[in-house]
């Protein structure tokens, strides 16, 4: 389900369309603008939305690893990262909002 885009942001879209063609694009440019392939692109995105704890953010972030073939443990592995960094109630959300998307994607 690597095409699932939340209902808030499908309604942006339809809302201000130049916006969100901006915004796609500079995410298309960031993307190409370093030496990083794509699952690595994609590990550190997961990363820095673990560190914002955003759920929408780790949620989107885990199933498009799963979308270029991050394994689960890969995944689980950058969150269990963020430990000594945000500490254990933030990064333990996050393995939470994980384990709930890996579970929806092996149904």
């Amino acid at each position: 389900m690597t095409d699932y885009l939340p209902g808030v942001y499908q309604s942006f879209g339809k809302r201000y369309p130049g916006v969100k063609e901006a915004f796609d694009a500079l995410g298309a440019a960031e993307h190409e603008a370093g030496p990083l392939g794509e699952k690595e692109r994609r590990l550190v995105k997961l990363g820095i939305a673990v560190g914002a704890e955003s759920e929408g953010g780790v949620r989107s972030h885990v199933r498009k690893l799963l979308g270029v073939g991050a394994s689960e443990e890969e995944i689980l592995h950058v969150i269990v990262l963020a430990l000594t960094t945000i500490g254990f109630p933030a990064t333990n959300a996050s393995l939470s909002w994980a384990e709930d998307v890996l579970t929806e994607e092996a149904r």
